[in-house]
């Protein structure tokens, strides 16, 4: 596989939000993608799965998939491996790490495939295998057919490299991006969250109205690649989108070290001078002068009954806040329990599909602009 060899780039997403992040890379103007269970598919080579790494904000992971063959017993799985082109993709001075999965196939040992894979880039790159290595070959094995990716992305695409500090149980970047994505956002209005924790969706809407690229502070695993080009990938990272916002982004919080917290972060992030971050209760929300945006929360959930009964009076006030106060705005609420998303007694539009979230479902429920 050279730099310029076109294969398959699998981008993740969780289950539920196929399409938003389909609706994002092609916005980005990736060739052919489409929407498939856990993720989106493109074509493409190397420096589209650099693009895809530095540019698109919605995505866990980039995959690049380098074989895909039938397999039926360990013995078939050992030859196929050694004549795949490891010295092609792969340094025999970088460690590398193996990963397998196996669902409904005769090779049902996942710890047995993924030592036939150790052994032959071992045996015929002469790389050294290390669970400790950052470049990763994940293999999956599915009906029978074995599909070999290097994760190219390294740690998990959230990890934007300038969100040092967090909350209690945060939620991802890329969740938050594209949950923006569903409630209509695109930039070019205000947005407030009034419980912003650590200001997550603050300071995602605000580098989404930025044109800032999500990886641009951080590493990845491809740069550890036989494959790697580090000037023509200098050139790509200079290349700065960047446009002052047309609107600003506003964080509330009760606890006075959630908004420390937002403020350092949004500095780290370089986005500080179009955010606003400020101590306040859900009854003192008010909304920031000028014309109507986005709301989007993210409340706690209540893990047990008894924590979601409690909850009622916080839904139910917070409903109360942005109907008589936001007139214009639209809402977004993240909720568990579609009890507790009631009972603030918004006007909710026809919910997306819920998404696993810290071991629990979430549902994005949303509004028009409410009356």
């Amino acid at each position: 596989m050279t730099r310029n060899t076109s294969f398959e780039i699998f981008l993740t997403a969780l289950p539920g939000l196929e399409e938003a992040l389909l609706a994002e890379v092609r916005g980005k103007g990736f060739r052919r993608p489409r929407a498939v269970p856990g993720g989106v598919v493109l074509e493409g080579g190397w420096p589209e799965v650099w693009r895809a790494n530095l540019w698109i904000r919605g995505a866990g992971r980039v995959l690049a998939r380098i074989a895909r063959f039938r397999v039926e017993h360990l013995a078939q799985l050992d030859g196929r491996a050694r004549h795949l082109p490891w010295a092609a993709v792969l340094r025999p001075d970088i460690p590398v790490r193996v990963e397998a999965t196996c669902s409904r196939s005769r090779i049902y040992h996942s710890g047995a495939a993924a030592e036939r894979i150790e052994r032959a880039i071992r045996e015929t790159l002469g790389a050294p295998v290390s669970e400790e290595a950052e470049v990763t070959v994940r293999v999956r094995i599915e009906n029978d057919i074995c599909t070999v990716s290097l994760d190219t992305s390294g740690d998990l695409l959230h990890r934007r490299g300038h969100k040092q500090a967090v909350n209690v149980a945060p939620m991802r970047e890329t969740m938050a991006t594209l949950f923006l994505r569903q409630c209509g956002f695109e930039g070019n209005e205000p947005v407030f969250d009034p419980m912003c924790g650590s200001g997550t969706f603050i300071i995602e809407a605000a580098e989404i109205a930025a044109h800032l690229n999500p990886g641009r502070d951080r590493a990845f695993a491809f740069a550890q690649l036989a494959t790697f080009d580090p000037e023509a990938w200098a050139r790509m990272r200079g290349v700065n989108p960047f446009r002052v916002p047309q609107a600003r982004f506003f964080g509330r919080d009760r606890d006075a070290g959630a908004i420390t917290m937002s403020q350092a972060n949004a500095e780290r992030a370089g986005i500080a001078a179009f955010t606003d971050f400020q101590r306040a209760t859900i009854s003192e929300a008010t909304p920031p002068p000028g014309p109507p945006g986005l709301v989007i929360v993210n409340p706690p959930y209540g893990n047990r009954l008894g924590d979601r009964k409690q909850l009622l009076p916080l839904y139910q006030a917070l409903g109360h806040v942005l109907l008589t106060r936001f007139s214009g705005w639209r809402v977004g609420l993240v909720a568990a329990e579609p009890r507790l998303a009631q009972a603030t007694r918004l006007p909710f539009l026809p919910s997306s599909p819920p998404v696993p979230h810290g071991g629990l479902r979430v549902t994005l429920h949303r509004t028009a602009a409410l009356p």
